[in-house]
C-alpha cells in the first residue's frame, strides 16, 4: 500500500518559485570530488542497521572511484554518529551542512532524526536520500528534496495486522514502542487498521529506547488478552521481548513488527528465542535471494571485505548507494542541486540488491511500493505474503 501524494497547482508553483533560491547554490561538489552525508547511528539501538549501511555504501563508492568516479568525481561519505540521541545528531547535521557542506544527504538513520533536519536540509536545497526510517514523513508532505526508499512503517504494519487477521485470526491487537515519531506510527496504524478490520485494538506499553526489562509490560498485555503485539523498539529490545514472552510461557501471542524489526540478527538468535515473530518491510530477506547471481557476488565480496555475512542493514546501504550512483549519472557532469533532483525523479529500475521495483517521479518521492510479510522459520525470514 502506498500512500500517493497528489499536488495542487498552487503548490506545485510555489514549489517551481522556491526551486530558485533553494537550488542557487551547489555545495559539496568540485571538479573531483562530490560530498555526502551521513547522520548515523553507529553505536546506539539502531546500530545493527546503521554501522553496516555505511560499510556497504563506502565499498561501493569505493568501486566507483576506482573506476574513475561519476563524471570523473570521485565520491567521499562522511558519516557522523549520533548513537540515536537526538542533541547529538543535531550537533552532527549542523556540521555535515554547514561545516562539510555536503551536497547530499544518505542513509541518515532515525524518525526523529530525520525530521529534525529537514528545515536546514530545505533551506540549503540539500536531498535526503534514502533514509534509514520508514516513517512518512520522509516523503510527507511531498518536497523537492524528501526521497524515501521503500514503503512506510504505517502501511507495513497494516500489512502485517491484516496477513494475522486474515491467517491466524488475530482478535485483539496491542502494541509496545518507543514513544517517538517512530514508535506512534506503528501504534496509529495498529490501531487505524484495528478499526478498519472491525478488531479490538485492546492495550498498549510505552518504553524507553534503553530499557530492556519487558515483563511487567507483557505480563500487562496478556492480562489484557492481547492475541497480537504490534512492536516498535530498537533490535536487541525487540529480541529481549520476544525472548521474555517464551521465558514467562506466553506462547500463544503473535508479535508483528515494521522494517525496523526486520533484521537478520532477529532471525539468527540461537536457541529459537525469535521463532515465529512476523515483520513486515518493503523487500524480502537478503537470504531468500542468494539464487541470484548479482546478489550472491555482491554477497561474496561484502564478506570477503568485512568477514561476515551483509545483514539487513548492508542490504539498504548498497541498494541505496546504488540509487545514488544512478541519479548523479543521469544528473551529467555538469552537476547542481536542481538537476540532480530531476535525475532522482527520472529513476525507474529493479533494484539489483533487494529486487523490488523502484521508481520515483515528480508526483512521487517514494521509491519502492511493495510489502512484504516474513516470518521467521528454523532461524530464516520466509516470506509469507505481500500486498
Amino acid at each position: 500500500m502506498k500512500n500517493i501524494i497528489k499536488t495542487t497547482a498552487i503548490a506545485m508553483a510555489l514549489s517551481a518559485a522556491m526551486l530558485p533560491q533553494a537550488f542557487a547554490e551547489t555545495q559539496g561538489v568540485t571538479d573531483t570530488e562530490i560530498l555526502i552525508g551521513s547522520n548515523q547511528d553507529l553505536s546506539g539501538i539502531f546500530a545493527a542497521f546503521g554501522a553496516p549501511a555505511i560499510g556497504a555504501a563506502n565499498q561501493l563508492f569505493d568501486e566507483v572511484n576506482e573506476k574513475g568516479g561519476v563524471h570523473g568525481r570521485k565520491l567521499r561519505l562522511i558519516a557522523e554518529d549520533h548513537g540515536y540521541q537526538m542533541p547529538k545528531a543535531m550537533q552532527n547535521i549542523n556540521k555535515l551542512i554547514n561545516s562539510d557542506k555536503v551536497f547530499v544527504m544518505l542513509l541518515s538513520l532515525g524518525t526523529p532524526m530525520n525530521i529534525a533536519s529537514f528545515p536546514l536540509l530545505e533551506r540549503k536545497g540539500i536531498a535526503n536520500i534514502g533514509p534509514l526510517t520508514a516513517a512518512r514523513q520522509m516523503i510527507e508532505p511531498l518536497e523537492p528534496y524528501k526521497f524515501a526508499g521503500f514503503s512506510s512503517y504505517y502501511d507495513q504494519i497494516r500489512a502485517g495486522i491484516t496477513f494475522l487477521k486474515e491467517n491466524n485470526d488475530a482478535k485483539t491487537i496491542c502494541a509496545m514502542y518507543i514513544p517517538s515519531d517512530f514508535g506512534k506510527e506503528i501504534q496509529e496504524g495498529a490501531k487505524d487498521v484495528s478499526a478498519e478490520l472491525g478488531i479490538e485494538y485492546k492495550a498498549e506499553t510505552t518504553h524507553k529506547p534503553d530499557e530492556q526489562d519487558f515483563v511487567g509490560s507483557l505480563t500487562k498485555l496478556r492480562d489484557e488478552g492481547c492475541d497480537t503485539i504490534a512492536i516498535a523498539l530498537g533490535v536487541r529490545q525487540t529480541i529481549t521481548a520476544l525472548a521474555t514472552a517464551k521465558k514467562i510461557g506466553w506462547n500463544d501471542v503473535d508479535f508483528v513488527g515494521g522494517s525496523a524489526s526486520f533484521h537478520t540478527a532477529i532471525a539468527k538468535v540461537p536457541g529459537g528465542l525469535t521463532e515465529g515473530f512476523y515483520a513486515a518491510a518493503g523487500w524480502p530477506d537478503l537470504t531468500t535471494r542468494m539464487s541470484d547471481p548479482v546478489v550472491k557476488k555482491w554477497t561474496d565480496d561484502y564478506q570477503a571485505k568485512f568477514g561476515e555475512f551483509p545483514g539487513t542493514g548492508a542490504l539498504l546501504g548498497r541498494s541505496a548507494a546504488e540509487g545514488l550512483v544512478m541519479a548523479l549519472e543521469a544528473a551529467g557532469k555538469d552537476l547542481t542541486a536542481e538537476n540532480f533532483i530531476t535525475a532522482m525523479e527520472s529513476l525507474d529500475y529493479i533494484d539489483p540488491i533487494t529486487g523490488v521495483r523502484t521508481n520515483y517521479s515528480a508526483e512521487d518521492h517514494q521509491g519502492g511500493d511493495a510489502v512484504i510479510v516474513s516470518h521467521i522459520e528454523d532461524g530464516n525470514w520466509v516470506v509469507v505474503g505481500e500486498q
